[in-house]
């Protein structure tokens, strides 16, 4: 009965899954490294940086934020504004080519 209590109160995870984890976060950092290693550039390089670094944040807010484990609505509450930001920063990186061009007849182009 106690060993139920004990369960009831908190859930242990095995030490392997945060080795397995900490062994990913190490892959993946040294492959970020490598990208400036290698010597890319351009949008490959960002590319492959931005990859791994989302991946990384992954991983840490999966398993040490314990949010694999978490109930729906709040991996919604955390997971869902990050990506709203997102989409906004989309629609302006499109819509500024209008707000560009429309500054441009409205004011000038300059001297």
């Amino acid at each position: 009965m106690a060993q139920a209590a004990a369960h009831v109160e908190g859930q242990q995870h095995p030490i392997k899954l945060y080795l397995v984890v900490w062994g990913w976060l190490f892959i993946l950092s040294t492959c970020s490294y490598l990208v400036d290693y290698f010597g890319f550039h351009g949008y490959i390089r960002w590319s492959l940086i931005l990859l791994f670094m989302i991946l990384k944040a992954g991983l840490i807010v999966a398993v040490f934020m314990h949010m694999a484990w978490e109930r729906l609505a709040l991996m919604y509450a955390i997971l869902v504004p990050p990506v709203l930001v997102l989409v906004f920063v989309g629609i302006m990186v499109f819509e500024s080519n209008h707000t560009l061009f429309t500054r441009i007849i409205f004011f000038g182009a300059g001297t």
